[in-house]
């Protein structure tokens, strides 16, 4: 396993609320590790949240003895779902802050994936596959039958999440498992991405640079080229 993972500021935030981990080594049980989270909430909180959502998931996992990486994943999502929730409960500037969170595992040539909220996981050969499904208001409009897919880059309401890290209710995330073969690439990122570049596009650049290093960069300068509305995260994995 060989991977590259950068997050950007964008042109318009002045912080940055994603966060990223990158491991080709193992990580507790598990082989290697990929994750991007996008934080929510205030100026402070959202950047908090995506770091520290972090931290206690590599931790809860490099403390577990749990082999399937299915439910070890689950388990370290909604452990640190409710102790971001515990620790916006304790400081008011925090209250209601939140993350998205979409990560991987490649175990036996088969892929693992968990995620929650709007940060994607793509599979890029021949072609590009969105292997996570969005947990916001949008696509569950466009799922729905009542917005056309076209038109919900540009919905007014895109940006809500209607499952995140940190909330009340058990952040329960969705799982996807998918067959590996040599040569594939594995692509997360923040919506700061998907939200400014088309998934044909996003295919061409991942296809047209063999260095992941320029993968990496040509994605993020390509979404700042087109507005950088938002900070940018991506992680490109080669298998």
């Amino acid at each position: 396993m060989i991977s590259i993972g950068r997050t950007d500021k964008g042109k318009k935030r002045s912080n940055n609320q994603d966060s990223i981990f990158v491991s080709d080594t193992p990580v507790g049980p598990l082989p290697n590790l990929y994750i991007v989270a996008d934080g929510m909430g205030g100026h402070a909180a959202g950047d908090f949240a995506s770091r520290y959502a972090i931290s206690v998931v590599i931790d809860f996992i490099r403390k577990s003895t749990i082999r399937s990486p299915i439910s070890l994943l689950k388990r370290a999502f909604v452990y640190a779902s409710n102790e971001l929730y515990k620790e916006a409960d304790k400081d008011k500037e925090k209250f209601g802050m939140g993350t998205t969170m979409v990560a991987a595992v490649v175990m036996n040539k088969t892929l693992y994936v968990a995620n929650i909220g709007d940060s994607r996981l793509y599979i890029v050969d021949d072609d590009i596959k969105q292997i996570t499904m969005d947990h916001s208001l949008v696509e569950e409009l466009i799922r729905n039958g009542q917005l056309d897919r076209n038109k919900g880059r540009n919905h007014p309401e895109k940006n809500i999440i209607t499952r995140a890290m940190g909330s009340r209710e058990e952040a329960m995330p969705d799982f996807f498992e998918v067959d590996m073969r040599e040569g594939t690439r594995i692509l997360l990122c923040s919506d700061g991405l998907s939200n400014m570049v088309e998934d044909d596009e996003i295919r061409d650049i991942v296809q047209d640079n063999q260095d992941l290093d320029d993968a990496v960069t040509s994605l993020i300068s390509k979404a700042n080229y087109y507005g950088g509305n938002d900070n940018i995260s991506v992680i490109i994995v080669s298998v």
